[in-house]
């Protein structure tokens, strides 16, 4: 990840559905499949288990104003954000099965999920819905662009069932960061709303996972091992997700005249693209 905002670039990136196939955990109950590591296992499987239905929460939010569009490029964008997002939430449903049947609550966040956006809904105009799209994004951008440049998070998920799955959607994550955010500017979303809903947003994320995921170790027996859980909650404080580098470029999405682009990642995505297709350049997990 880029230490500072960079200039705002045009990259040009053209989106599309990609057909996926993985290799999902196939481990016993209560197997810790990242790196035998108890709280980032649990901290990943509660954001797989948002993911589906959050998901469906951006291609509503973006698509409730895809008729107001009148930029071509734009539209297309529009095409490709809703079928990754399409695929996203399809493949993590398929994973969320698997680590339900481990013995992770990933069925029961998802219903809490649902109720939750459910109430978003009903509270908040379309302007915010989408202002609120378009903050997220830019948290699962963030978090993709740490994952794909971090060479202690890939050594983690070395050997893992959910390697695959993961890089495929932080490399699209990357990849259609903009997209929201450019529709939002499109049909003249306000500034001081986009920032307020940021704020909003980073409440509810942070607080929603920090309780799930608290929820789904308190039902894991080896969290009440106190040597191990210490050990582990340090290291997942020592994450890149809280560096300085990570922070600052949170807080960048609330500085006035902010667009997703200022951090470039064309070259990560011309390294990922490479890393993530075969010899004869077809992707090294599709399916057909």
């Amino acid at each position: 990840m880029t230490g500072t905002p960079a200039k705002r670039t045009d990259q040009n990136i053209t989106l599309r559905a990609r057909r996926m196939k993985f290799t999902f955990p196939s481990g016993t109950k209560r197997q810790h499949f990242v790196d035998d590591d108890l709280v980032m296992s649990h901290f990943t499987a509660v954001l797989s288990s948002v993911f589906p239905e959050g998901e469906d929460f951006f291609i509503r939010s973006v698509r409730n104003y895809r008729d107001q569009i009148t930029d071509p490029k734009l539209q297309e964008a529009i095409k490709g954000f809703i079928g990754q997002e399409s695929t996203h939430k399809t493949q993590h449903r398929m994973l969320n099965e698997r680590l339900q049947a481990m013995g992770y609550p990933t069925a029961r966040i998802d219903r809490h999920v649902t109720w939750l956006l459910g109430k978003v809904d009903r509270i908040f105009s379309t302007e915010m819905r989408l202002a609120g799209t378009a903050a997220l994004e830019h948290y699962t951008a963030t978090f993709a662009e740490i994952l794909l440049n971090s060479p202690d998070w890939l050594k983690l998920l070395d050997g893992s069932d959910v390697r695959e799955i993961l890089l495929w959607h932080a490399f699209e994550e990357a990849e259609h960061k903009a997209v929201a955010f450019d529709v939002y500017e499109a049909v003249h979303g306000t500034e001081k709303s986009r920032v307020r809903a940021m704020r909003i947003a980073t409440t509810i994320f942070a607080l929603e996972m920090i309780v799930l995921t608290a929820m789904s170790l308190a039902g894991d027996r080896a969290t009440y091992n106190p040597v191990r859980l210490l050990k582990s909650l340090n290291q997942f404080r020592k994450s890149p997700l809280f560096s300085r580098d990570a922070i600052r470029r949170y807080l960048s999405y609330n500085h006035r005249g902010f667009h997703p682009d200022e951090w470039d990642s064309s070259a990560t995505l011309e390294h990922w693209a490479a890393e993530l297709t075969d010899a004869g350049g077809n992707h090294m997990y599709a399916n057909g």
